[in-house]
């Protein structure tokens, strides 16, 4: 088959990397199209894809986004009405199923945050198959239109289905001067871009003010654009290490002590790794991160004085590691509906 993928935001070349060696070990063709935003551009090339580039972030407001969006579906469909593709695949991606079913291309989108209310009315609505986690509770999904068999769910993470294989590289401490003797804290920023994040989370810039004067600790902030890498800096917080561009974000969470996080795949990848996070999180709680909490793998926080700080040790006892094959041939089930 001729597949098409499409990624617009930094999780999802990681989401789709082990999907797209499967998809062409097993001998389709796959094409992909890509937004410009965050650090998705440099994931796909670091994971050894490629990607033809089609439109960017539409910006905070709603206008903004409004425009980008008309922009980008007539520029989809110019690129892919030729291309006779077979089968369209997305993480979220609304922009790919709404084209797919005006080129009349079946198409199969993944998400694993049901709260997304516009994006998901968009997307579900226009694809063929909805494949989600089994924590959402599929009544929540109805209101998309996502009923089965076009709902279709999964057990577990995806984290731990694109990380199965994965291992950490020690690299990543060596290529930052991390000190082994201080506590690691890996720190996500909010998305701030994002339609369903709308109210300003203060729990944030308080961990990270705390946490940056601290002469035990490293506070790796990994920053979602560079308006938040710019903010970072400006703090001019002795122990915070921010990135110039996108690092091996994986490794670093794998061999951190803990992960305080305001979005939600930095979190998943920590409870998939078995590392200790936190979530600051101001928006409604999904599903995932209901279930997450519920098992104790992922802690809200209210203070940061409440931080557990100490070195952990590492033990690959609390990974989860499964078959991603097993979440292709959900997405997969598109053309044989």
């Amino acid at each position: 088959m001729r597949i098409w993928i499409d990624f617009t935001a930094s999780a999802h070349p990681l989401v789709f990397r082990p999907l797209v060696r499967l998809l062409e070990k097993q001998g389709h063709d796959v094409e992909i199209t890509a937004r410009e935003y965050a650090q998705t551009l440099q994931l796909i090339e670091s994971h050894g894809m490629t990607a033809t580039v089609i439109g960017q972030h539409g910006g905070r407001s709603s206008l903004g986004k409004a425009r980008q969006l008309l922009a980008r579906l007539k520029a989809l469909r110019t690129w892919a009405r030729p291309r006779g593709f077979d089968l369209a695949l997305a993480h979220g991606s609304h922009e790919l199923t709404m084209t797919a079913r005006r080129l009349d291309i079946p198409s199969s989108t993944t998400f694993d945050y049901e709260w997304a209310w516009l994006q998901h009315q968009l997307g579900c609505r226009a694809a063929t198959r909805v494949v989600v986690p089994a924590s959402i509770p599929p009544e929540r999904l109805k209101t998309y239109g996502a009923v089965p068999p076009k709902l279709q769910q999964y057990p577990g993470l995806k984290e731990e289905y694109y990380l199965s294989d994965f291992e950490p590289d020690d690299a990543v401490l060596r290529d930052w001067s991390i000190d082994p003797a201080r506590v690691l804290v890996v720190l996500r920023p909010p998305p701030d871009v994002s339609l369903y994040h709308r109210h300003s989370n203060p729990l944030f810039p308080m961990t990270l003010e705390h946490l940056g004067r601290l002469e035990e600790v490293h506070a790796f902030v990994i920053p979602r654009t560079e308006e938040q890498r710019d903010y970072v800096r400006s703090l001019d917080l002795p122990s915070v290490i921010v990135p110039e561009r996108a690092v091996d974000a994986q490794s670093l969470i794998a061999l951190a002590d803990l992960v305080v996080s305001a979005g939600g795949t930095m979190n998943r990848e920590a409870a998939a790794l078995g590392v200790p996070v936190y979530t600051t999180y101001g928006g409604r709680l999904g599903g995932v991160d209901e279930q997450l909490i519920r098992e104790g793998r992922l802690r809200p926080l209210t203070d940061p004085r409440a931080l557990e700080l100490h070195k952990r040790e590492r033990t690959d006892d609390a990974r989860v590691r499964r078959n991603p094959q097993v979440m292709l041939d959900l997405l997969l089930s598109a053309v044989r509906r």
